[in-house]
């Protein structure tokens, strides 16, 4: 299918690895121009040449710090005076420290919400201006399926990332007919975060070794197996794409099954 992305200017956040950068790919393989940030120069530099290899567009990778709101503007602010705008926007965020609510600091709660939420919030702000003078303007949420249903041992994720959810619903109802804006809710996924969260599990002696914990993660998915990072980047990209062009306001679990809700 031709998700007719090819000349359009996508701006992904966070999306030098895992799945920010499975969405940016995913963008780049339909034709567009992508722009992604990160913080270390090593993954800039590598996810630069696996997105040019992806595509026919233009790829930037710049480096930037998504709770710095002087870097969030100056990210869009290139964007947009190198492709000459912006369509579609992609937000996504390192997760926050995993724990339980007892071991849970007062401090990491304020960190996890400056990372999840207001990442997104100065973002969009940013970008929202450009996006509304498109002819294609969407926005995706990449989240977690933890806003439907917790997890355990996450409980900043569980609750913080909840407010993703309510920002995207005001916002589909705020920027429509002019911008749409959706959500995706993964479950696991084979991502550096997956194997961290089963290191983390592996210290506190929840699992014997990383295959053990590996072979858990997949144990309720009723597909049998973890996700593969680009099964979320394509559902990204269609839902940036007017092939989904009156849908907006939906939370799209992407999770082989394993949410109960």
């Amino acid at each position: 299918m031709d998700l007719q992305l090819e000349g359009n200017v996508a701006l992904a956040t966070a999306a030098t690895s895992g799945l920010g950068l499975a969405s940016a790919e995913a963008l780049a393989a339909e034709g567009a121009d992508v722009v992604v940030c990160g913080r270390t120069e090593s993954r800039l530099d590598s996810a630069r040449k696996q997105l040019a290899a992806a595509g026919p567009g233009d790829v930037r990778a710049i480096e930037a710090d998504i709770t710095d709101p002087d870097h969030v503007e100056a990210l869009v602010e290139e964007t947009v005076e190198t492709f000459g705008g912006l369509d579609h926007l992609v937000t996504s965020a390192g997760g926050p420290p995993s724990g339980s609510f007892l071991d849970t600091p007062n401090d990491a709660w304020y960190d996890a919400y400056d990372l999840l939420v207001m990442s997104a919030v100065r973002t969009t702000r940013a970008a929202y201006p450009h996006l509304k003078e498109s002819d294609a303007g969407s926005i995706v949420n990449i989240t977690s399926r933890s806003v439907r249903e917790v997890i355990d041992d996450l409980v900043l994720s569980n609750a913080v990332r909840r407010a993703v959810i309510g920002l995207m619903k005001t916002q589909a109802r705020e920027f429509a007919p002019d911008v749409r804006v959706n959500a995706v809710l993964p479950g696991a996924h084979e991502t550096a975060r997956i194997e961290e969260l089963i290191d983390d599990a592996v210290d506190r002696g929840e699992y014997d070794s990383y295959e053990e914990g590996y072979d858990d993660w997949a144990a309720d998915v009723p597909m049998g197996r973890i996700g593969e990072p680009r099964e979320l980047g394509d559902v990204v990209a269609f839902l940036s794409s007017p092939r989904a062009s009156f849908l907006t306001g939906a939370a799209v679990p992407i999770d082989g099954g394993s949410m109960r809700s």
